[in-house]
């Protein structure tokens, strides 16, 4: 592909690796690369590609490519793809070395035209541990044969080694050198457990908060990567590291709340000693190449903050606090030199997903004192959040800061559930002033929570009383960096506010795994990754994060192939708590997921034989020939109501069957591709010969029954929707059983928990009743999702009760898909929105609808206006790559097509089909 090249109408928006957030330290041995185009050509397309892999620039900015100086060449290929590209260099990728990668594409008008030089730097793609000291030394003699390989593989290995002072409280770590110039580039490898911040000449190294990801990390543990080169100066330099304790050495102090020791105390760590390491890797002009590393050369000594507890509590001591400890010409004559570890089991992973950062700050709406020495704080949103306030007071003058998402009649802090009254309590941070004279700003470092109020113990809103003053408080949001994608708006304000209340809730589950809430517990529980895939996928771009998660379920599963409830499991559960397949299923789903959503395959060959191991474990829970009713039914019903679990489990085990043998065929396995189509088969008739009833001559249809109450016969929507939803019910029966479903949901109340409610809504949707999903959240008692806001709540709860210990739990946040594809009317029907489907609320209440979603291949737009003469106008932007169906009402002949720049065009009654571009469709009735 040698044309001249053309950039003309054509833009590359966005270029990247699957399943890797941040390029700064790839450590695969292959990688798949994506680009998405905008241009407004009418009819363009791309009929072929070329894609090059080198280390040097030069050689792809030419349109000939010299293919003597590429590391990899796709050559021309005739293909319309832009997902999922395999590059693959023979040899692998070398290790600490930058990638350049161009992407050249030939439209349907013989024109090539070429992508921006993208970067990638690699890591150490065939080492996974740092050696110990004793080996990171010259190696005696009596040794050297033994050692040897791992002194010849110098380029290819770690060299850094695990460093700290020995103890399990919060440490700083800090190292001087000298550059005698500045280097061109540098990239900085580190990793500090539980949690670490990393800082260079006193700034921050990134805007990441809480690195690395949680991982089970006797299996799994994360480095990060900075290019720090603009932090670099010729002459003295600073590296800095400040490391906390949690999950890894989690530290309930003796007056806190730390969820893992709750009423059993089973939490066990995994490592008593606090560690980090790093390597600093300087590249100068004249090809040269140094590495800068952890070792007994780092001094050490404690943190001023004396407790690093993640539920939301520190203890922080201004007054131990050294001033420019990271910073060049500090005098650091009495720390102590950091002791070599033996560091964590775990072997060393880039961490491949978004990390956790800081995004809007929420300023407070309310400041009130309900008591003397109390001052509390009403941020207006319950979000996610780590707390900053600004005092000033005497030294050694003590403040507490609490945070809660409930007040009392007064105002303060409350836990509404009488089993965590401890969390009530036990949850603050500690700070002791160092009584500077000015105001003094206070900040977590390793903790964070999810509160609407901050109550600020020790302090008054005015001076002269006796007491620090306090400034100011505000809530900053932090999750996942992930990409933001979707926006919506309706013309009615309760829907408005139910969706704002879910983004903030959906937002604030999100940072290394897919937290169950940000507060009481903080577990990756497994059942909302797949649940909630659906709906998330029009918030944020999870591709990533979702990778992360399958590793940390593949680490988490039993000898046996269970799949724990959850992952990195943390806090051992018993009985359906640990074993239930609506959770471990997760394995077999998100890989669907990722393909479905993301285009994407790169985590198949990795999960198959987990999947593979996990479909064995459950065939030994089959009963009756095949259902499953060992877990915990459609929890989340009326608190926690074990129901339905023959046809949910069952259901959901059919779905990771295929799943299954999906990733079989991936994989070019012909023979368990069909051993899995023959499994599902045998589930499919197995399920409807002991759930479909259609003997019954009380009712005038057939249906499916639940076996609750065996033998007795029940017709419930739930039971209903997991048949028509899995495919389970035999096409002969569908109108029947669709029949049954709306019998049982037209008197709008949801009789469904959190695994039910997703099939609820998608069979309402298909059964076009947005009244049925609408009346159903407009309910004045609960089940009910406006009565939360009614209330009050700003977030979603953790059951349908007004008085929950957790009020920003997601778990039941389903409909916010329902909102996305039967309100919006956007549905991704081929791979990552090949094509989409467009399916407007003609039938519901709304006259007017806006959003969009930036999906992988660009942005779609919609817009739906209903004028008073029912005339509907339709404006939809459809992405290159892309082509979209446009339903139109069973009722309408014709419809007013428009492409921006085009004439008007009249089409006929069906679908409309659109390739990319701008449209707007007028229906009249």
């Amino acid at each position: 592909m040698s044309a001249a090249s053309s950039t003309g109408p054509f833009a590359f928006s966005r270029l990247g690796i699957h399943g890797f957030h941040e390029v700064l330290g790839i450590d695969a041995e292959e990688i798949r690369l994506y680009w998405v185009i905008e241009t407004q050509t009418r009819d363009a397309a791309q009929v072929a590609y070329r894609v090059a892999l080198s280390t040097d620039t030069e050689a792809l900015e030419s349109p000939d490519v010299d293919s003597s100086k590429l590391a990899w060449d796709s050559g021309r290929i005739e293909s319309d793809e832009q997902r999922n590209i395999l590059c693959k260099p023979e040899g692998g990728l070398k290790s600490t070395c930058s990638y350049y990668w161009r992407v050249w594409i030939e439209d349907n008008h013989k024109q090539t035209h070429h992508s921006p030089i993208q970067n990638f730097f690699t890591a150490y793609p065939r080492s996974r541990l740092l050696p110990p000291y004793s080996m990171n030394q010259t190696y005696m003699p009596h040794s050297s044969l033994i050692f040897r390989a791992w002194f010849e593989d110098e380029n290819d290995r770690w060299k850094a080694v695990w460093i700290g002072d020995g103890g399990d409280k919060p440490i700083y770590l800090r190292k001087t050198f000298k550059l005698h110039q500045k280097p061109t580039r540098a990239v900085l490898f580190a990793s500090g457990l539980g949690h670490f911040n990393m800082s260079v000449n006193g700034e921050p190294a990134s805007d990441h908060r809480l690195d690395p990801g949680w991982t089970d990390y006797h299996q799994r543990v994360q480095y990060t990567s900075y290019d720090v080169t603009n932090r670099m100066t010729a002459g003295e330099n600073v590296m800095g590291a400040h490391v906390g304790n949690g999950f890894y050495a989690g530290d309930q102090g003796e007056d806190r709340f730390f969820w893992p020791m709750y009423e059993d105390n089973t939490y066990v760590r995994y490592g008593n000693e606090l560690c980090f390491f790093c390597e600093l890797h300087l590249f100068y002009e004249d090809g040269s190449h140094d590495t800068l590393i952890s070792d007994t050369t780092w001094s050490v000594r404690k943190s001023a903050t004396t407790l690093a507890n993640i539920y939301a509590s520190e203890t922080h001591d201004r007054r131990l606090y050294p001033v420019g400890w990271d910073s060049p010409g500090f005098e650091a004559s009495t720390w102590s030199p950091a002791k070599p570890l033996t560091g964590p089991r775990g072997h060393l992973f880039y961490q491949t997903q978004p990390p956790v950062v800081l995004h809007e700050t929420f300023n407070t709406v309310r400041t009130y004192s309900p008591r003397p020495g109390v001052v509390c704080f009403d941020l207006g949103q319950n979000v996610s959040t780590m707390v900053k306030i600004i005092a000033e007071g005497a030294a050694g003058s003590e403040i507490i800061v609490r945070y809660t998402e409930t007040v009392d009649d007064e105002g303060l802090a409350l836990i509404p559930d009488p089993l965590f009254k401890q969390f009530e309590t036990g949850v603050f941070s500690k700070i002791t002033l160092a009584g500077t004279g000015k105001p003094e700003t206070w900040e977590p470092d390793f903790c964070f929570t999810s509160a609407r109020w901050i109550q600020v113990e020790g302090v008054s809103l005015n001076a002269g009383e006796g007491l620090p003053v306090i400034h100011s408080a505000v809530g900053r949001h932090i999750s996942s960096a992930a990409r933001r994608l979707g926006t919506m708006k309706t013309d009615k304000e309760d829907v408005n506010a139910l969706l704002n209340a879910l983004y903030w809730t959906f937002n604030s589950n999100l940072f290394s795994y897919h937290t169950d809430c940000p507060q009481i517990e903080k577990f990756g529980w497994l059942e909302v990754t797949h649940l909630l895939a659906p709906a998330t996928q029009y918030i944020r771009d999870m591709e990533s994060l979702y990778t992360k998660i399958l590793d940390d379920i593949v680490d988490a599963q039993e000898s046996s192939g269970l799949v724990p409830t959850m992952a990195p499991e943390i806090r051992y559960m018993c009985g359906p708590l640990h074993d239930t397949i609506t959770w471990g299923c997760a394995v077999c789903l998100l890989p669907d997921i990722l393909l479905r959503y993301y285009g994407s395959t790169q985590v198949i060959p990795k999960v198959y034989p987990a999947a593979v191991r996990y479909m064995e474990y459950m065939r030994t829970k089959e009963r009756k020939g095949g259902l499953i009713e060992h877990g915990l039914g459609d929890w989340g019903r009326d608190i926690a109501f074990g129901n339905h679990q023959a046809n949910i489990e069952t259901a959901i085990y059919y779905k990771c069957l295929q799943c299954v043998e999906m990733m079989a065929r991936q994989l070019g396995k012909t023979e368990d591709t069909e051993k899995y189509k023959q499994w599902s088969a045998r589930i499919h008739e197995v399920y409807n010969r002991h759930l479909l009833v259609k003997d019954d001559p009380s009712r005038p249809y057939v249906y499916y029954t639940s076996l609750d109450n065996f033998p007795e016969r029940d017709c419930t929507t739930v039971a209903q929707a997991m048949a028509i939803q899995f495919n389970l019910c035999p096409a002969e029966y569908k109108n029947d059983v669709m029949a049954a479903f709306v019998e049982d949901a037209s008197d709008g109340r949801m009789r469904a928990g959190e695994i039910g409610l997703r099939f609820l809504f998608n069979t309402l949707a298909e059964a076009k009743r947005p009244d049925l999903v609408l009346k159903m959240a407009r309910q004045e008692e609960h089940p009910s999702y406006m009565r939360f806001l009614r209330r009050g709540e700003t977030t979603l709860l953790e059951f349908w009760q007004d008085a929950c210990r957790s009020k920003c739990h997601d778990m039941l946040g389903t409909i916010y898909e329902w909102f996305y594809a039967a309100v919006l009317g956007l549905k991704p029907i081929g791979n990552a929105y090949k094509t989409f489907e467009v399916d407007p609320p003609y039938e519901a209440e709304f006259d007017h609808v806006q959003g969009s979603v930036d999906s992988p291949y660009g942005l779609i737009n919609i817009g739906f206006k209903r004028d008073a003469a029912k005339i509907v106008t339709l404006d939809v932007a459809v992405p290159f790559g892309t082509s979209a169906v446009v339903k139109l009402p069973g009722s309408v002949k014709y419809a007013e097509v428009t492409r921006e720049g085009d004439e008007k065009k009249a089409q006929e009654g069906g679908d409309v089909r659109l390739s990319h571009g701008s449209y707007s469709i007028t229906i009249r009735p």
